[in-house]
C-alpha cells in the first residue's frame, strides 16, 4: 500500500495529466515550447481553432497552473509556467505512441 507522500505525488500527477488531456491543449503546449510567448490570436491562427474554444482551453490551463498569462493593451499573452511539462509529450513520443 502507498504511503501518504506517494499518494499525494500520484494525485498531483493525475491532476496535471487531466489538465492537459486534450489534443488542443497538447498542441498549445507544443506551440509554447517552440515560442516563448504567444498571444491568443497567434495561437488561434496556428491551430486554426475558434477563439471561443481556444479561450476556454487557455483559461482552464491557466487556472490549473499550466500557463502564465499577461495582458498588454488588448492582447493576452500566454507562456508555459513550467517548461518541463513538455517532457510528458517527449516521453509519450519516445514510446512511439504518437508522432509530432
Amino acid at each position: 500500500m502507498q504511503n501518504n507522500q506517494e499518494s499525494n505525488i500520484m494525485e498531483k500527477a493525475a491532476y496535471t495529466l487531466k489538465a492537459i488531456a486534450h489534443g488542443t491543449r497538447l498542441c498549445i503546449i507544443h506551440l509554447l515550447s517552440k515560442d516563448e510567448e504567444l498571444n491568443v490570436s497567434q495561437i488561434g491562427e496556428r491551430l486554426q481553432c475558434e477563439q471561443s474554444l481556444l479561450s476556454h482551453h487557455l483559461t482552464d490551463m491557466r487556472a490549473k497552473g499550466i500557463l502564465n498569462y499577461r495582458k498588454e493593451g488588448k492582447n493576452c499573452y500566454y507562456s508555459l509556467k513550467n517548461k518541463q511539462i513538455t517532457q510528458i509529450i517527449d516521453c509519450i513520443n519516445s514510446c512511439n505512441c504518437i508522432e509530432i
